[in-house]
């Protein structure tokens, strides 16, 4: 998949992510677990965000993703920026690096993109293969709670200025997955308008599938905290954030 259409808009569609507050906490985070980020991969960086923010705070951090769209975006804004930062375009699950990493970050629900257990476990597999005994692995992850109540088989729509956006979901109860249908309405100078459409989808995985697929993949979990928080999840919670050791 490689989010052609959604990878232009993307960054109009998630300006609530708050980039600099979860820059910020990563960092707090990794304080908090006693681990120094040294060279850092930001899996499923999309259109860098997220590294860009790490890199202004002195991270020593590069970028993957496996959409060639998401990533020239992300290439032009680190340009933009003055810096220098390294993107490679590969999926989390087929990932091949050149050494060992001393961190890895995968943020805003990047795994749940992934729908196969099969898939997710490669991916788990490949970030152990290069992480660094005693390294960390900080990832999050919407919540089978989000998919369930909070997405299920909502819609929503985005009126912007460049772009009228119609966001519908269908979720599937057997394995917590919902279907994204987006279709983008663009406006032209002479108002009328081009439409696109773009369909993927997103799994939700529970606590105990999560915790089979990081020990078979020779990691622990250190701890799980509520979205932006240090407090434990709640059943109420919608993004979970992992964080993972990599057994020396």
């Amino acid at each position: 998949m490689s989010y052609s259409f959604f990878a232009e808009f993307y960054d109009k569609l998630t300006v609530n992510a708050d980039y600099k507050k979860r820059a910020d906490y990563l960092t707090e985070l990794f304080k908090k677990h006693s681990h120094s980020p040294g060279l850092t991969l930001d899996l499923a960086c999309g259109t860098g965000n997220m590294t860009i923010e790490l890199r202004k705070r002195g991270w020593d951090i590069f970028g993957a993703d496996a959409s060639a769209e998401m990533l020239m975006i992300a290439q032009n804004k680190a340009f933009e920026s003055g810096l220098d930062i390294l993107f490679v375009n590969q999926k989390m699950q087929e990932l091949e690096l050149f050494g060992r990493i001393d961190s890895c970050i995968c943020t805003l629900d990047s795994v749940n993109h992934i729908t196969s257990k099969k898939e997710l476990q490669k991916a788990f597999e490949k970030v152990s293969s290069y992480l660094a005994p005693g390294g960390l692995f900080v990832f999050d992850a919407n919540t089978v709670y989000k998919h369930s109540t909070i997405l299920g088989d909502n819609c929503y729509i985005y009126d912007m200025d460049e772009v009228f956006c119609a966001w519908q979901n269908s979720f599937i109860k057997r394995n917590n997955k919902v279907i994204i249908t987006l279709d983008f309405f663009e406006k032209r100078e002479d108002n009328s308008y081009i439409r696109s459409s773009e369909q993927f989808s997103e799994r939700a995985y529970t606590f105990e599938e999560i915790k089979e697929m990081i020990e078979m993949s020779e990691m622990k979990i250190e701890a799980v905290y509520d979205d932006l928080t240090f407090a434990p999840p709640v059943q109420e919670t919608q993004r979970e954030i992992y964080v993972i050791r990599k057994e020396k």
